[in-house]
Order: C-alpha cells, then sequence, then structure tokens
C-alpha cells in the first residue's frame, strides 16, 4: 500500500506522460469526454518538470488496429501540441501499461535511479489507470494526477453507459491508497512541504 497523503513528489520523480496524442480529439470515434481542462493541466505539470529539470517520459500508444486514429499510419499518432521539448525518453507501446513497451520503462527507471512517478495524459481509466498499477507493483512510489487525465464514456455489458466522469471517479477510488497517491496538479507543482 503507498502513502496516500497528497504532496510535492521529489527531486527525482519522473513525469510519465501517456498517450498524449491527437487522435484521441476524434470525438466521432471515441464519444464524449469528460474533464476539458486536462490538456492545461498536462502543459503545466510539463513545464514545472522541465523548469525543475527533473526526467520527463513521453508514452505514445502506437495501434496496431488500422482503423484506429492511433495507428502509427494516421495523423493522430502525432503528439498534442501541448508536449513541448525533448522527452529524457520516449516509449512506444501497443498495449495499456507504459511499462510493456519500448524501451523498457522499468529497466530505464532503474538506471537513473528514479524511485517515484507522476502519472498523467490519456485515458484516465485505462492506460493511465494501468501504468500506475504497474509502477505501485514494481515498488514506485506513485502520484496519479487525477485532473491531468481524461477519459470517454463506456458502454459495457448490458448496454449501460457509464459517464467519463463517473468512471474517472472510480478510478481515483480504486488507486488511492493501493496503487498510488491521487492528487491535483496543484499540489504537486506546490512546493514540498
Amino acid at each position: 500500500m503507498t502513502d496516500s497523503t497528497p504532496g510535492a513528489p521529489g527531486p527525482r520523480a519522473a513525469l510519465v506522460v501517456v498517450d498524449v496524442q491527437r487522435g484521441f480529439d476524434d470525438a466521432a470515434y471515441w464519444g464524449r469526454r469528460d474533464n476539458p481542462s486536462c490538456e492545461a493541466n498536462i502543459a503545466a505539470l510539463l513545464a514545472h518538470w522541465q523548469e525543475s529539470g527533473r526526467p520527463v517520459v513521453f508514452v505514445r500508444h502506437d495501434s496496431t488496429t488500422p482503423t484506429s486514429p492511433l495507428h502509427p499510419d494516421r495523423p493522430g499518432n502525432a503528439f498534442k501540441d501541448i508536449l513541448t521539448g525533448t522527452p529524457d525518453l520516449l516509449v512506444r507501446k501497443s498495449v495499456n501499461s507504459s511499462f510493456h513497451g519500448s524501451p523498457d520503462l522499468h529497466a530505464w527507471l532503474q538506471a537513473h535511479d528514479v524511485p517515484e512517478l507522476v502519472v498523467c495524459g490519456i485515458t484516465t481509466n485505462h492506460c493511465c489507470e494501468t501504468t500506475a498499477r504497474v509502477g505501485g507493483n514494481l515498488g514506485y512510489r506513485v502520484h496519479f494526477a487525477l485532473d491531468a487525465t481524461h477519459t470517454f464514456d463506456r458502454t459495457g455489458p448490458g448496454g449501460v453507459t457509464v459517464p467519463a466522469a463517473d468512471l474517472a471517479r472510480v478510478t481515483a477510488v480504486n488507486l488511492h491508497g493501493e496503487f498510488a497517491t491521487v492528487a491535483t496538479t496543484a499540489q504537486l507543482t506546490s512546493p514540498s512541504r
């Protein structure tokens, strides 16, 4: 179990920016989303990390489905304009976990003595949540920047549609105190207490 007290991450914490790609702007493909402040919060986290000189990891989803907006042959595979600068590591993946891509995120974090992660990006309850869960299982202190993620409405068994905002709240409950500390962008960018 992780410490569930929100606070500023340490000086070696890596910002892991998951799948902030143009293809997620395709509302006809994905449906209705939540959290219109997501991108602004990601940009704020990224600027803070770059200014402090802490490690930054960009993760890109290279879908193996030819019709997906995230397929490498489609323009939606590209990062959104809010991702500026050169990351310390670029991970490419085709599954939900950023720890199951190339190059190997866990090996890189270990080689660079990084004990702590801040996870943000798209989508809250898929690639971001999975990355946080695996990171927690691997022993990292994980912070989950809930307001720097977004997701989409999902239809489940029996045809029941769950709104994106509800999915995000459930992700926060699932992660907090077990796999990660759920926090806000403001908490993660504030001076250490």
